[in-house]
């Protein structure tokens, strides 16, 4: 006789006389089962946790209880199970449980010995990743390189690769960092975008940007020419000699090569000749037509009129000032198109050509058949 029919028995009797009476009977109700499943939502990879809970289970001796689990990568231990979820897409699942009670080897085999039941357990799908881009420094001179930091990040730690690209020029990297080179690249604006993708092929990207600026021109300086001596000659301590003509010639020749180019000539005086001039000065401010003898100038002019007569310069090309030395030289520089000689050369002051006239360069005269010297001529 099973189990659930022995306790359905009338249970209560008491001994009447000779005799056995009823005095009560109980219907034991059939096995339950309830299922859970924990927690009911996950990411792919994470331990689920199904739990069957066995109700109204007999307590006569010798019955035995056995579950069974079936779903996708359920492994059961009695009234618990794990579920493996790595392999499971997103989606919704089921576990499913049966219970057997009963008499050993056979469990389930009458009415009110078996139950079944159900838990429901979402697998969700990943998010996508997140990334911020950032180009260090932002403002590059044609060829300068950048560093380009790609920060990416997956809510759920999935591994993450990175990949560049470029409109313009070059961007190389490995992992969260690479370098943009300019090299090639037009001045301007430079998209550079960073990809991040994860290994469920989740993807993100962010926009950076360079600028790379316009090539810049060297800029143009003066350059320094050659100095003219005017010591040798004592008595035409202004007058340009056969000496100074090479130097001037040279000057000529670079005026002549670079059309768009000027010259400025720098003259000065020495100590001594400054202190006469300021002398003169001083008379002249006494008397209105005593002369003051501007040295300095005048080996200016000088200058100015050899290469214009003498190598057919235009006037125009030429300025002539004043230095600060202290010597009788004229130093001459060759100023570019582009160049400001203010800003290469300090300390000079322009001569006033309306008052100070070229000399002719005369040879000294002949005295007692003595002949003149070769700076003379």
């Amino acid at each position: 006789m099973g189990v659930r029919n022995l306790q359905s028995i009338c249970l209560g009797l008491v001994a009447l006389s000779s005799a056995f009476v009823v005095v009560g009977c109980k219907k034991v109700p059939p096995i339950t089962l309830a299922c859970n499943a924990t927690p009911p939502a996950i990411y792919a990879g994470e331990k689920v946790t199904a739990t069957a809970t066995a109700g109204s289970i007999s307590t006569v001796k010798h019955t035995d209880v056995i579950y069974n689990w079936s779903g996708s990568e359920i492994v059961g231990n009695g009234s618990t199970a794990t579920i493996a979820t790595d392999a499971l897409n997103p989606g919704s699942y089921v576990a499913k449980a049966e219970v057997k009670e009963g008499k050993k080897g056979k469990e389930g085999s009458r009415p009110g010995e078996t139950a079944e039941c159900s838990a429901s357990f979402t697998v969700k799908e990943f998010e996508p990743p997140t990334v911020s881009c950032l180009a260090n420094p932002s403002t590059l001179k044609p060829g300068d390189t950048s560093t380009i930091t790609c920060t990416g990040a997956s809510p759920q730690n999935r591994p993450l690769m990175y990949t560049y690209s470029a409109a313009a020029g070059m961007v190389r990297g490995v992992g969260s960092t690479a370098t943009f080179s300019s090299s090639g690249a037009p001045a301007g604006h430079v998209a550079i975008t960073c990809n991040v993708t994860d290994d469920k092929n989740h993807t993100a990207s962010a926009d950076t940007s360079v600028t790379i600026m316009v090539p810049q021109s060297p800029v143009p300086h003066v350059q320094e020419l050659c100095s003219v001596s005017f010591a040798r000659d004592i008595k035409r301590p202004t007058r340009v000699d056969n000496e100074a003509k090479a130097c001037l010639d040279e000057i000529a020749i670079e005026l002549k090569r670079f059309p768009d180019a000027r010259a400025v000539i720098v003259a000065d005086a020495n100590i001594k000749e400054k202190q006469t001039a300021a002398k003169q000065e001083k008379v002249a401010a006494r008397h209105k037509h005593s002369k003051v003898e501007y040295v300095d100038r005048q080996r200016a002019v000088n200058v100015k009129e050899y290469l214009v007569k003498g190598q057919g310069i235009d006037a125009n090309r030429i300025d002539v000032t004043t230095g600060r030395g202290d010597d009788k030289n004229v130093q001459t520089y060759l100023v570019p198109a582009d160049a400001t000689f203010a800003n290469d050369v300090q300390g000079t002051t322009a001569v006033d050509e309306t008052a100070v006239k070229p000399e002719e360069r005369k040879p000294l005269p002949m005295r007692h058949h003595k002949k003149a010297t070769a700076n003379q001529q």
